[in-house]
């Protein structure tokens, strides 16, 4: 158990460094415009999404929590 704390621990902390360093990222959007038939037009737009500041720290923290219940002996 005290291993799946740990690993869960530093799974979230490495994640919340991640999205703490680099907080917004670019994703390409397949969108269809206009059907005629069987005839399809589409397209891609580029959009950004942002991870919020609260889902770092928490990210953070709880990452930081488990790591240390994941070290704490008896």
């Amino acid at each position: 158990m005290k291993r799946i704390l740990l690993a869960l621990g530093i799974t979230l902390f490495l994640l919340g460094i991640v999205a703490l360093v680099h907080p917004s990222f670019d994703y390409q959007k397949h969108e269809e415009v206009a059907k005629i038939g069987p005839i399809k037009a589409t397209v891609d737009k580029q959009e950004t999404a942002t991870i919020p500041v609260a889902a770092t720290v928490v990210g953070l923290v709880s990452g930081l929590v488990l790591i240390v219940l994941g070290l704490k002996k008896n």
